[in-house]
């Protein structure tokens, strides 16, 4: 009776915990405009990782929308990503490059991880493993899958203020 407990409080808390992110899986993305996620738009201010975090977002122009991350632990940079959302094939594409401190690349020199577009709601848009929702004028969040190898994935949130 106790491993079987056990294992409905792990479906239910794993259920829980992914709720808010989506897969593409074999599905086409939906159409869709830059300008529909123009509500991404702006410097955000946070704290998770361990440390603090900022993500910042362009208007969107030429059909794209570029993106910065930093995390900074014990006031020290512990990566950088530079992102861009994209309109391709009548949709969007999300895409993330990863860099140490030093600026030296994660991923291979012509490779990024790419998230496609799944849904697209007012103020809240999913790609592939990763959600934007806009909470109010002055508050964003952001779930992410995260996948290590030979463990489960795992949902974080990350929470934004508008920086003044």
């Amino acid at each position: 009776m106790k491993n079987y407990l056990t294992l409905l409080l792990f479906i239910v808390t794993t259920s829980i915990i992914s709720q808010n992110t989506l897969k593409l899986g074999d599905k086409i993305s939906p159409n869709a405009s830059i300008n529909d996620v123009s509500w991404i738009t702006g410097y955000w201010e946070g704290e998770a990782l361990g440390g603090i975090t900022e993500e910042i977002w362009t208007a969107p122009l030429g059909k794209s929308m570029m993106g910065s991350f930093k995390l900074v632990v014990e006031d020290t940079v512990q990566f950088y990503e530079l992102c861009t959302i994209t309109e391709e094939n009548n949709s969007l594409l999300l895409r993330i490059k990863h860099f140490d401190k030093n600026l030296n690349g994660w991923e291979e020199k012509d490779t990024s991880i790419e998230f496609p577009l799944v849904k697209i709601e007012k103020n809240k848009v999913y790609f592939d493993d990763l959600t934007f929702e806009k909470i109010s004028e002055n508050e964003l969040v952001i779930y992410v899958i995260f996948k290590e190898e030979g463990k489960d994935e795992i949902e974080m949130k990350f929470n934004y203020k508008l920086a003044k």
